[in-house]
């Protein structure tokens, strides 16, 4: 088994096709969305292949150490992940194939109008070993 990151986007993906943005969602159109999210989850459970999942909150901060004795430093010049990452869920599959359909099936979520959403998602394998250096 080999497990796979799947990571939804607030912004920075290629634009779905129903791009109308979930804070301008009904809320009907919010909980199908929620609804099919728990269902593929538990159909994923009951076949072992989910681990864990969850939706992110908007807020967040950078930080990063400063030293010794110092308050950390937050914020910086970087793109908020609270702007890009909408949430993930994590898999553990047979093959990459079978990522693939998953995620496929995962970007068919319902969004607004109660029409699939055709997300694009972000497919991740996880490391299975630290990366080797040659030199």
């Amino acid at each position: 088994m080999a497990k796979y990151l799947l990571l939804k986007h607030y912004r920075g993906a290629p634009a779905p096709v129903n791009n109308v943005p979930m804070d301008q969602w009904t809320p009907a159109e919010v909980s199908a969305h929620v609804q099919f999210m728990h269902d593929f989850a538990a159909r994923l459970e009951e076949t072992g292949e989910y681990v864990d999942g969850q939706g992110l909150a908007p807020e967040g901060t950078w930080v990063r150490y400063d030293g010794e004795g110092r308050p950390p430093v937050t914020d910086g010049p970087f793109a908020e992940t609270k702007d890009l990452i909408a949430g993930w869920m994590v898999i553990d599959v047979d093959s990459y194939e079978r990522a693939l359909e998953l995620a496929g099936e995962l970007s068919a979520a319902p969004g607004a109008g109660g029409e699939p959403i055709h997300e694009w998602l972000e497919l991740r394998p996880f490391l299975s070993a630290p990366p080797t250096i040659t030199e």
